[in-house]
């Protein structure tokens, strides 16, 4: 290439490169506003706008106007300028654009940035549907509604870059406009707080005060706390409720959650309790919109994700509809242990459920579809077999199916009795109709019969020993003493070579005191030695004499015989016994 050409094309290029600057080529600046680009009412506002070290002058447009907003001197070092607005108004919101001059020409525009004021209409509500509790990597849908005809709905995500969401208003149901706002999948690695604004479209940028903020609860699969209530699950308007929510695990912080209701759930932070991580929730005073079912959860301060939901609870308010129900009982008020107990709700008004509560239980209410009998409205619930857990105090409610956490007055208390266990209960009773006359004619009719027999028994044992009694007292018919109550002795008048045994029975007697039973006296009075009274004579092989004695004691002694007469044989030794009574 000739040195001329190549002169050439450089002075080409060089005219070139000003001719572009000239029609306003340079690089475009960039444009924000701090604290932000949406600004509440009555507040300041700082527009930057950013451009080249070569920059003179730099300026600020407002779409709409035909005129410079203003303009500002480069700061130092000169690559950017400020533009402040002290008080922030409807008049300032729009849409801003800036551009800057160097010495070789204008650049181009910036990209737009729409400045936003809040506050100049009622603020519009915000709710999760169907809770604003969701499960890791799950969705969840966001409804911003009101009742003022909005155009437009605008949801925010707060964070450190928000994101924002623009949808055109629907009709509600229950009147006003709303949109919807779908979001998902959420996760525990960010925190997911969301307001949302009304506008009208034809000033875009006016929106209005703000929603209260809902955060989102993702919910893992960490140990789930338990949640309870101090007062019970029935409380009535205007009474103080707590609901604990406790839980093993150290959880930092709790949150408690109220299903349908798409409010953010309550937050807060750990009370410890008897070795347990938890928080109480005061609920009070109780109104009717308290009704409901309550989850909570627990979570760590290091952490965005929240714990496994508890079990559910139920908070039912009584006393919202006007009538009372009625509460009986079969077979009454008490009962045995292992019977069966039915009480019966009834009603003269319209209800769907029937529920029954014992006092003090922490349990849930039963629970029964209502059933029309006789006119009535009614629920038979039943107690098959009856234990003393059973007894206490008891009262129904009746209640519509459209507003199942909402209960009629309650019915006047029936106290339960229930005695220990029968000693012979009979056969079951086949259902609740049973009634407790036949019940307590047969434990009377056995009892009855038990003691019958027993005072038979008892009249026989004393008949008995008073005929022995009887017999012990009657005289022998060979006594020649008939008023002698002791032993007489017996003697043999056999032959010699005859042994002799004595036989005394004593039967079951008494002698009075002071009388001695004695053998000897009676040899004595009877010359003969042959005696019959209550004494029998063997003749056995051997010199044996047997006594048989009744709570007597026997003494027994020896004695010499006199001197046998000549021609005769000698006499065998006495033996006689002297009783005594001890």
């Amino acid at each position: 290439m000739t040195p001329a050409l190549t002169a050439l094309l450089c002075l080409g290029l060089s005219v070139g490169a000003r001719t572009q600057v000239q029609a306003g080529t340079l690089p475009k600046p960039t444009i924000w506003a701090e604290p932000g680009s949406v600004i509440p009412q009555g507040t300041s506002v700082t527009i930057w706008c950013r451009g080249s070290l070569e920059a003179q002058e730099y300026r600020l447009y407002k779409k709409g106007n035909s005129e410079t907003w203003d303009r500002q001197k480069p700061l130092e070092p000169g690559d950017k300028a400020k533009f402040s607005i002290r008080y922030m108004t409807d008049v300032y919101a729009g849409r801003y654009l800036c551009s800057y001059r160097s010495p070789t020409g204008w650049s181009e525009p910036s990209d737009p940035l729409e400045l936003v004021v809040t506050g100049l209409h009622s603020k519009p509500s915000l709710i999760a549907t169907p809770s604003p509790v969701v499960t890791s990597g799950g969705n969840v849908t966001l409804q911003c509604g009101s009742w003022v005809g909005f155009d437009r709905f605008i949801l925010m995500k707060e964070g450190e870059r928000q994101t924002s969401w623009t949808r055109d208003s629907q009709p509600a149901p229950s009147g006003g406009s709303q949109a919807m706002f779908p979001v998902g999948p959420v996760t525990p690695s960010l925190r997911w707080t969301f307001r949302c604004y009304g506008c009208y479209s034809n000033t875009p940028q006016v929106w209005s005060l703000p929603s209260d903020p809902l955060e989102l609860v993702v919910s893992g699969v960490s140990g789930k706390p338990s949640l309870l209530s101090q007062q019970g699950p029935v409380v009535t308007s205007g009474q103080s409720l707590t609901l604990q929510c406790r839980s093993d695990v150290g959880y930092d912080r709790f949150a408690l959650s109220k299903e349908g209701a798409g409010d953010p759930p309550r937050r807060l932070g750990r009370q410890p309790h008897a070795g347990l991580s938890g928080a109480n929730f005061d609920l009070d005073p109780v109104r009717p919109s308290h009704g409901g079912r309550y989850t909570c959860y627990g979570g760590q301060n290091l952490s965005s994700e929240w714990s496994a939901p508890s079990d559910p609870l139920d908070i039912l308010v009584a006393g919202q509809l006007p009538y009372k129900p009625s509460l009986s009982v079969q077979p009454g008020p008490t009962v045995t242990s292992g019977e069966n107990v039915t009480l019966l709700c009834q009603l003269w008004s319209s209800v769907d459920t029937f529920l029954l509560s014992k006092e003090g239980a922490a349990d849930p209410p039963l629970r029964l579809r209502s059933k029309h009998r006789a006119g009535q409205h009614q629920a038979e619930f039943s107690m098959s077999p009856v234990t003393s857990a059973h007894g206490g105090t008891y009262r129904c409610y009746g209640l519509v199916s459209t507003s199942p956490y909402v209960l009629s007055q309650p019915s006047d208390p029936l106290e339960l009795l229930v005695n220990g266990p029968s000693t012979d209960p009979g056969p079951s009773p086949t259902g609740p109709s049973s009634t407790a006359g036949s019940h307590w004619y047969l434990y009377v009719l056995i009892g009855v019969s038990v003691a019958f027999v027993l005072l038979l028994g008892l009249l026989g044992l004393l008949l008995v020993r008073h005929r022995r009694r009887g017999k012990g007292r009657k005289p022998g018919a060979a006594d020649p003493e008939p008023k002698d109550r002791g032993l007489q002795d017996s003697s043999s008048s056999a032959a010699a070579d005859q042994e002799e045994s004595l036989y005394a029975a004593v039967q079951d007697t008494q002698p009075e005191e002071g009388v001695e039973l004695d053998h000897r006296n009676a040899r004595d009075e009877d010359p003969q030695g042959l005696t019959r009274a209550q004494a029998a004579t063997s003749h056995a092989p051997s010199d044996v004499t047997y006594a048989q004695l009744n709570r007597l004691t026997l003494r027994r002694e020896t004695s010499a015989s006199p001197p046998s007469q000549p021609g005769k044989p000698p006499a065998e030794p006495n033996v006689y016994a002297a009783l005594a009574l001890r």
